[in-house]
């Protein structure tokens, strides 16, 4: 029973934090109003700033796929135990 808490608990922040980073994109990006948010030419360093960005979204990405597969991967263990 103990488990089921903590888990509810990691979800809803889970939920909580990809909410509140798409409410984040969101609001940063309505004002833009173009198609590119950020412009990846070689002036001022734009670049490596859609390069940077790029890379924190792939790894995210992964860090969130990681963390569903682990999640059902203990449920599968959970659900094999009590069988």
């Amino acid at each position: 029973m103990r488990r089921i808490t903590v888990t509810r608990r990691v979800r809803d922040l889970v939920v909580l934090a990809v909410s509140s980073t798409v409410a984040l994109v969101v609001l940063v990006a309505s004002p833009a109003g173009a198609q590119q948010l950020v412009d990846a030419g070689k002036e001022n360093g734009g670049g490596a700033l859609a390069f940077v960005l790029f890379a924190a979204l792939v790894g995210l990405t992964f860090g969130v796929l990681f963390a569903m597969d682990r999640v059902r991967r203990r449920r599968q263990e959970e659900q094999e135990q009590q069988r």
